[in-house]
């Protein structure tokens, strides 16, 4: 049992927490829920030993315990797995896994007894990871398994999970629960901090709700619904579903022609063809990794193209750097904001004006306007509710939520003609998601041709006007979003009949 009791935490002026008391009965999944900001993984830190709070107290197991670092939770049987992971990917599953907690002699690692134990350890949950595999060869799904391995092996019984389905699919999700539904029946406490409320009501036997920085509620799954925790979360009545008028599309921005592009491990894109106009939204459903990342790199610019060819209003555009792309009228809002999207030491003010630092506007005779950046920033912040709203912090300091939503801020306030968009809402608080859904809504009807992929197929579904399958690469069908079910593209997904 893990009990919190009056914590508050300041960073700066900033309060994260504020009179925190949580309470997680053992032997249950208990999910923490909340806007971006709120303090969800700020408490849950406090109880991994990452922070130290400023005041409060924590019990575990009914005895008062003080943490100086992760290791004295880790020592109690408390484990973490962070949103985004912490693994080297040019090393194996188990030397990840093994990493400071080395196996053998002081003069020789025991691999072998390791990988034994791993298996072990990954066969009882059905966790079917290869302990030989190189990290950067597993899909996003199975880095999830590989850090819950590695808290498991250094033999945690309360794991904190924080934002756990971020990146997966939905059949990964499914059988992600199915592991931690054979944890609670091994008798560990799990921890969930995430922003699904579908998820929350499938899994959790409780739910605490928080609110900038302070607990609102604490509910028995059972008794609640979306609606009410939407509630509590946002502090007023949030719309659960995308409101839009039929799209009134004008004349074709982007043209795919039989395209092919070369992945990491062979053809990524196999002979695409489509089109989208100015004024709608056109999907690509598929479960990741079969070509949507390296679709929407190759139009962006970011990968080349081994055959066919990319048009904007007409003519190629192959050839033409990012930069030269982005002046044209495309943005992009890439799918992993860490490494695509932002620069994590750089602060808000120069994440702000990438791609756009040499306009006119920004700057003059190679000198910035900092005055103008100034000002670009903060409405950017103010516009997309980006917290803490302090243009002078640099982009790591951001929760994930609040990195998305400082990205989306910066490609909208470009009033691109064509916007590629690669999981918009992935890590993002559901009062975000009602946000960003309306932005792009409203950006399809001022005219703006949009591209989406989205591994939440609930939310490419509902912002589509057009959807296209994809399956290893290739298009292999297209589909009315508002009448297909989640049932039939799940198939043509993964290649039922």
């Amino acid at each position: 049992m893990l009990e919190l009791k009056g914590i508050t935490k300041r960073f700066g002026n900033v309060v994260a927490n504020n009179n925190v008391s949580i309470k997680v009965e053992p032997g249950t999944i208990h999910a923490i829920v909340g806007e971006n900001g709120a303090g969800k993984s700020t408490a849950m830190r406090i109880a991994y030993g990452f922070y130290k709070p400023d005041s409060g107290e924590i019990f575990f197991n009914g005895q008062k315990v003080e943490f100086s670092s992760p290791h004295d939770a880790i020592a109690l049987g408390i484990g973490m797995v962070h949103q985004h992971f912490m693994l080297v990917e040019n090393m194996t599953v188990t030397e990840n896994i093994i990493l400071g907690e080395e196996t053998g002699s002081r003069f020789r690692l025991d691999v072998i007894k390791a990988e034994n134990e791993i298996t072990e350890l990954s066969s009882r949950l059905r966790l079917n990871v290869n302990p030989k595999a190189l990290i950067e060869d597993l899909s996003v799904g199975q880095q999830q398994r590989v850090e819950l391995l590695k808290a498991l092996y250094r033999k945690a019984n309360f794991l904190i999970l924080d934002e756990p389905t971020a990146v997966l699919t939905p059949q990964e999700v499914e059988e992600f629960f199915g592991i931690l539904r054979r944890m609670r029946s091994e008798g560990k406490t799990v921890v969930i901090i995430t922003h699904k409320l579908e998820e929350v009501l499938a899994i959790s036997d409780n739910v605490t709700v928080m609110r900038d920085g302070c607990v609102v509620g604490n509910l028995k799954t059972a008794e609640t619904n979306a609606q009410e925790l939407a509630r509590l979360i946002v502090g007023r009545e949030v719309l659960l579903r995308v409101e839009k008028e039929d799209a009134k599309p004008k004349e074709v921005v982007l043209e795919v022609e039989g395209l092919f592009v070369q992945g990491k491990h062979g053809i990524a894109v196999n002979g695409v063809s489509f089109n989208v106009r100015a004024g709608e939204i056109v999907g690509i459903a598929g479960v990741e990794g079969n070509g949507q990342t390296e679709l929407i790199e190759a139009i962006a610019g970011l990968m080349s193209v081994s055959n066919g060819k990319i048009k904007f209003k007409g003519s190629e555009i192959n050839s033409l750097s990012v930069r030269e792309r982005i002046e044209l009228g495309i943005a992009h809002i890439p799918e992993d904001r860490q490494k695509r999207g932002l620069l994590l030491n750089f602060d808000l003010r120069e994440n702000a004006i990438l791609g756009v630092h040499h306009r006119k506007s920004i700057s003059s005779n190679g000198l910035i306007n900092k005055v103008a950046v100034e000002n670009h920033t903060k409405e950017i912040i103010e516009r997309f509710d980006v917290r803490p709203p302090n243009p002078l912090l640099p982009a790591k300091a951001l929760s994930g939520g609040n990195q998305q939503k400082l990205v989306v801020g910066r490609e909208l306030s470009m009033n691109p003609k064509l916007l590629l968009v690669a999981q918009p809402t992935r890590g993002v608080d559901i009062g975000a998601v009602e946000f960003i859904h309306r932005k792009l809504v409203e950006m399809r009807d001022s005219g703006t041709a949009i591209l989406l992929v989205s591994a939440e197929l609930e939310e490419v579904k509902s912002l589509a006007d057009r959807l296209l399958v994809i399956r290893k690469g290739r298009i292999v069908g297209e589909v009315d979003p508002k009448s297909a079910s989640v049932e039939q593209i799940g198939l043509m997904m993964t290649g039922g009949e």
